[in-house]
Parts: structure tokens; sequence; C-alpha cells
């Protein structure tokens, strides 16, 4: 299991990070891609729960949130999504045979908002100034926490995190996590100021807090649905990590929280 899960770090790591250093309509076409397969994953999780969601409406969202964060000059998700909600109710009134039409409509407008308004900061994170290095800063923090707490949490993890929720977690591997995102924060803000005037050791180090926190709650959100309808991973799509949704949950937090703190605090 774990030369599979280094095998295929090996293989589809430089691809992530060829398509981010490439930006553009690279960066676009690879998110937009990575997203509708989480959410088609999403979909088929919340059918193993017993549900019927629309499947259609959970890409149409996604895409149009990917879309609108490309093209923000468009104004398209506001009105995009104004008429996917009106006609995709509308569409439900029809659906004699489904026994639960309304949840299934809630389920498939959050399951689509969830996956795409987050995905779509991954394009925004990019588009800033000095964006390569907000967005590297956001990659590289969520993969050495993810991996940190993966292996002392293997090795010396004793005392569980959220037994309801996900039993494998343990406080060791989040503390082990939450360590690793504050060394690699700094060291890699300060790497970044070097060679592109940005972000600097201190804002590393705070974003490397944050995401060191964060990210669990984004691991523990997709752990959540998977414990509901019983599975284990969203698909198996990618051998030893499981779905792409699986590798995905804490970076979605994660984007967002880098790309607010760029924003907001640093501007």
């Amino acid at each position: 299991m774990l030369r599979t899960r280094i095998l295929s770090a090996v293989i589809f790591g430089p691809i992530a990070i060829a398509m981010i250093w490439a930006g553009g309509w690279w960066l676009f076409a690879g998110t937009l891609l990575v997203a509708e397969v989480a959410g088609y994953e999403l979909g088929q999780l919340m059918r193993r729960g017993g549900y019927l969601p629309l499947t259609w409406l959970i890409l149409a969202l996604i895409a149009t949130a990917v879309l609108g964060a490309h093209f923000p000059a468009l104004g398209l998700v506001v009105p995009a999504v104004t008429w996917l909600l009106i006609l995709s109710i509308s569409w439900q009134l029809f659906q004699a045979q489904d026994p639960a039409p309304a949840t299934n409509w809630a389920l498939s407008v959050a399951g689509g908002l969830y996956v795409g308004l987050l995905a779509a900061h991954l394009i925004l994170i990019r588009a800033l100034p000095a964006g390569l290095a907000w967005t590297v800063l956001a990659l590289t923090l969520t993969w050495g926490g993810d991996t940190a707490a993966y292996f002392l949490g293997r090795a010396i993890g004793r005392h569980k995190l959220s037994l309801r929720l996900s039993p494998g977690k343990t406080w060791e591997g989040f503390f082990a996590g939450l360590v690793a995102c504050l060394l690699i924060g700094a060291l890699v803000g300060y790497l970044a100021l070097r060679q592109a005037g940005a972000i600097g050791p201190v804002h590393g180090l705070a974003v490397g807090l944050v995401t060191g926190v964060l990210g669990v709650f984004g691991d523990l959100a997709v752990s959540m649905i998977k414990r509901q309808v019983k599975a284990k991973d969203s698909s198996n799509i990618i051998p030893g990590h499981g779905g792409v949704l699986d590798r995905m949950d804490s970076l979605l937090f994660n984007i967002v929280a880098t790309y607010y703190y760029a924003v907001w605090i640093v501007g």
C-alpha cells in the first residue's frame, strides 16, 4: 500500500505542479477536470447512502464556479447559479419516482457549491500578484502537513482525534502535521521573499498555523460524508490514495484560507 501510494504521488505530483506553474488555460483545464471528477465522486457517495442526487446539477455548478473564476469579467457566477437553481428545482417537480426530491435537490446544490466554489479558489489564488508563490505555499503546506501527520501518526499515534469520523487519525498525527506546517510555512515564506519579493517568513508561519488546523477540518469533512454512507474512499481512481475527493479534502480548505489571508491580511 505504501509503495503504491508513493508511486502515485511521484506520477501525479509533477503533473499538478506543471499545471500550476504554467497557470492560465492549463490551470483552468486541470482545475475543471479535477473538480468535476471530485463532484462526480461526491454524487456517487450520495447514491451509496440511498440518495438520488442530480449529478448534472453538481457538475454544472462546479463548471460555473470554475468558469467564473477564470473569466471574472463575465460576471457569470450569480446569474448562472440563479438559473441553475430555478431550473433544477423545477425539474424536481416532475420526478414522481423520487421519494425525497427536496432532499436530493438540496444535497446536489450543496455538493456542487462545496466542490465548485472551493476549487475555484485555486484559479483565484494563482491570478494574484505573486500568485505562484502563494499557490506553492498552500500546496506545500497541505502535502507536507498531510505527510507528516500520516507517517508520524502511524508510528507514534495512540490518542484518537475523532473516533466517530476518522478512527485512523490521532492527536499525535495532528500535532506532527501542525509543526510541519509551521516549519514549511516559515521556510517557503522566506524563500518566496528572496525569489519573488512576496510572503516572507512571518506571513508564511501565520498561514502555516491556520492551514495546519483548518486542513484537518477539510479532511474530517470528507470523512464525515464517507462515514455516513459507509465508504472507505470516495473512489479508487488513484492507486493507494483512493479518489480525487480524498486528495482534495484538505487542499480545498487550505487554498481558500491562503487566498483570503493574501487578500485580506497582506493586501
